[in-house]
């Protein structure tokens, strides 16, 4: 089932190939980060990524690696 947050996405309709880059370069996330910058469901879609630990794309404005520091830093604070 689709969460709510998806059906508000400002990626709704876009090309999902913009959000899935097949480099190591954070420069090429770029393009799918302005898009999630202008999202009004940003947080949810970052929070879905982390609880589901999606390894490819970017989810609410972060790369893959950028979620992996989340996570690593969430669990030095807790």
């Amino acid at each position: 089932m689709t969460a709510t947050w998806r059906k508000r996405a400002a990626c709704r309709g876009i090309d999902v190939e913009v959000f899935y880059t097949m480099t190591e370069d954070e420069a090429d996330a770029a393009p799918a980060k302005a898009i999630c910058a202008e999202c009004p469901v940003r947080q949810p879609c970052l929070e879905h990524a982390l609880t589901h630990r999606e390894r490819e794309g970017v989810w609410g404005g972060a790369s893959e690696r950028e979620r992996r520091r989340i996570l690593r830093q969430r669990r030095k604070s807790a």
